[in-house]
């Protein structure tokens, strides 16, 4: 039995490596002979592997470069070596495709039945790096009529279709074993061409040919794909799952390919229409198929559907080869059927409505409703706004709500911390309307982990007194903001009212200390991004003009990203997205806003308390909106910038934050402690960073404290 097997110079590139010396000699000969033209660009290849990311390993880019001769064309053709020409070649499909992929991919030895719609599929595989290794087989030569479908060209007309397509992926990647059977496949050479493939792709014209080759892949247990170039169809026959599955899915019934090889054209008719299923076929081609013969010589065929083949097909290799799940059976994707669906896209809406500018905040009724009203004015997490504020006769009561928590609120910290805000605004709302405001806190159940009473009483607190039109005029800056030194005066300031709050602020204003700081942030925010959890409530938190409940949340234009910025967000969004990253172990671009943020800025601050617990944290939330109020008052803007492992305590609230993350968050956690100056008995309460920033474009809203919505600063 002969393998039918073509010389391997007839459609391979010969590498030639200059230092054997046999290679040599054999392109000096070449050298000498006028007729062979040499291309030397290994320079602009060495150049474009230096500027791949991550940079390649020494050895790669070591590897010496080699020449390959391509007798078809007379040229000699200068490459880099194995490693690193694919290396190069095949970045472009990262992370689509993954190196870990791609390395198993390239372990596939596939062979192409057919070389009109497998030329196409063939030259997808090999530029895809969906290969390692390809066997092609057709009989039939390039024709005129073949080249409105197949890429070829007029130098190629007479040439063995399998052998244009060989050469041609040849002249793509040197390096990948391409072998030919010009003779086609016949009961003599199927079983030699089939040995040793993973899969087989099969586009024969000829019925005797489908058939032939499925009885012999399916006694070597090989998965058999084929396209068709009407309506997208693909079939699948899974024989390495399903050995004794009947060929053609039993559309021929009990044939073999010795009786259909038997049967007139006119006898083999009904089973190609089975084959075909003629009740999917598209009108035109059915249509076409009657005209055979008549006005037609053979079936058309169209460029753009053998192109879809070789996209579906390469799907389905793609698949096979990494194990993921690809039944037997058949699938349409018909373009012309999608393209009747076609459909606005959903956005938003291309005029956003106009922001609204703040009322008088806060009605001029009783005194306890206007201190109860300014405390709703507090910062929270994600403007959750985590409390129930009650106003009684000469009292505001301000409860801890456990329906807003979230992931991050570890313990419902963060949401002491909002409270004690909260607190402070109604002493300050207190003072200003010539009362004084006790504040007592204390802790209850899982129904309300945490209260404060605000006593009212008559007296004066000229502290407090001044601080009520910042505290209503108070706002998160989210602008970048610029590096403008802060006077050390009003640092000073800054961290004397936090200790007046029974709190302690920790200047970082060096510029390592803010480089260091902002790429802890920053690796805490990839973190966030990648743990399913933490990335739903973080888009939870954000409201487009025109969404529900725009009382609570933050606008999305009070980012203040630049227009590409807003749109990525409909990207990062997205936690199929976000999955992919994280089994790359990739991301680190996730945490680039809040690092560019954090290196704007001209000082960080830590807020720390001591103690754990919830009241110390409400202690430490008073403190925190002292010092904001106090910076926004001197020219400063305020953006808190908060770390996920911020409130917690131990491993056990790590892995509750993020499973897959705990052990780089107690990492970054240490690091963040140490370059804060953190103390061991102390809790960190809120990171604020200043700058100096225009306003911003909107202002944060509140829910009403009778379920009326204001807009509140």
């Amino acid at each position: 039995m002969t393998s039918g097997i073509d010389d391997a110079e007839r459609c391979n590139g010969i590498v030639l490596d200059t230092e054997d010396p046999v290679d040599n000699d054999r392109l000096a000969e070449l050298r000498a002979d006028a007729r062979f033209e040499f291309i030397d660009t290994v320079h602009q290849q060495q150049a474009g592997l230096q500027r791949l990311r991550p940079p390649p390993q020494p050895d790669v880019t070591a590897e010496p470069t080699r020449w390959v001769y391509f007798p078809w064309r007379r040229a000699v053709v200068s490459v880099l070596g194995p490693r690193a020409f694919r290396l190069l070649r095949l970045d472009r499909n990262r992370n689509l495709i993954t190196a870990a992929e791609l390395e198993r991919l390239g372990r596939l030895r596939i062979g192409v039945v057919g070389l009109s719609v497998g030329h196409a599929i063939a030259y997808t595989l090999a530029a895809q790096g969906l290969c390692g290794e390809l066997r092609l087989a057709d009989f039939d030569d390039m024709e005129l009529s073949n080249l409105n479908r197949v890429p070829a060209t007029v130098l190629d007309l007479g040439v063995n279709k399998a052998l244009v397509c060989a050469r041609r992926i040849a002249e793509l990647d040197p390096y990948l074993p391409v072998a030919v059977i010009s003779t086609g496949i016949t009961a003599q050479t199927v079983g030699h061409f089939l040995d040793g493939l993973d899969i087989v792709i099969e586009e024969c014209d000829s019925l005797d040919a489908k058939v032939l080759v499925r009885e012999a892949a399916r006694r070597r247990h090989l998965p058999v794909l084929m396209a068709t170039s009407d309506r997208g169809l693909l079939d699948v026959e899974r024989f390495d799952e399903e050995p004794s599955r009947p060929i053609m899915h039993g559309l021929l019934g009990e044939a073999d390919s010795a009786q259909v090889a038997n049967l007139s054209d006119k006898d083999k008719l009904p089973y190609a229409l089975r084959v075909a299923d003629a009740s999917q076929v598209s009108s035109r081609m059915a249509a076409s198929l009657i005209e055979v013969g008549k006005t037609l010589s053979t079936w058309p065929q169209l460029s753009s559907e053998v192109a879809l083949n070789a996209t579906v097909v390469a799907e389905a290799v793609r698949r096979i080869g990494l194990d993921e799940k690809l039944p037997s059976g058949r699938v349409r994707i018909d373009t012309e059927a999608m393209l009747n669906e076609i459909d606005d896209p959903v956005g938003m809406p291309p005029d956003d409505p106009p922001i609204e500018e703040p009322t008088d905040p806060i009605e001029r009724v009783g005194t306890s409703e206007m201190v109860a009203a300014a405390a709703a004015r507090a910062p929270s997490g994600g403007n959750a706004q985590p409390w129930h504020i009650d106003a009684r006769d000469g009292s505001v009561f301000i409860r801890l709500a456990p329906e807003y928590s979230t992931t991050m609120d570890v313990r419902y910290r963060a949401s002491a911390v909002a409270l004690g805000a909260a607190t402070f605004n109604a002493r300050v709302a207190a003072a200003a309307h010539g009362l004084v405001g006790n504040a007592e806190f204390h802790s209850g159940d899982e129904a309300s982990p945490l209260s404060a009473m605000v006593h009212l009483a008559a007296g004066s607190d000229p502290e407090l007194t001044p601080l009520y039109e910042a505290m209503l005029s108070r706002e998160t800056n989210r602008w970048r903001g610029e590096r403008v030194p802060i006077p050390s005066q009003t640092l000073e300031l800054l961290c004397s009212v936090a200790r007046s709050e029974g709190a302690r602020l920790q200047i970082l204003s060096g510029s390592a200390e803010i480089e260091r700081t902002a790429a802890i942030l920053a690796a805490t925010d990839r973190i966030r991004y990648l743990t399913p959890r933490l990335h739903a409530e973080m888009f939870a938190e954000l409201r487009s003009p025109g969404d529900p409940s725009p009382e609570s949340g933050i606008d999305v234009r009070s980012l203040e990203l630049d227009p590409v910025d807003l749109e990525m967000l409909d990207i990062l969004r997205r936690s199929e997205v976000m999955a992919n990253l994280a089994a790359w172990g990739a991301g680190s671009a996730l945490g680039e806003d809040t690092y560019e943020r954090v290196t704007a800025s001209a000082a960080v601050g830590v807020i720390s308390v001591c103690g754990q617990s919830l009241s110390d944290y409400a202690r430490g939330g008073s403190a925190v909106e002292s010092v904001w109020i106090r910076g926004q008052q001197h020219g400063l803007a305020v953006q808190p910038v908060s770390p996920a492992f911020l409130y917690a305590h131990d491993d056990e609230d790590l892995r509750e934050l993020s499973p897959a993350f705990a052990d780089d968050l107690g990492d970054l956690q240490y690091n963040f402690r140490k370059l804060a100056d953190t103390e061991a008995n102390e809790s960190q309460v809120l990171v604020l960073r200043f700058s100096r920033a225009p306003r911003p474009s909107v202002s944060s809203r509140r829910r009403g404290l009778h379920g009326v919505s204001s807009p509140l600063g």
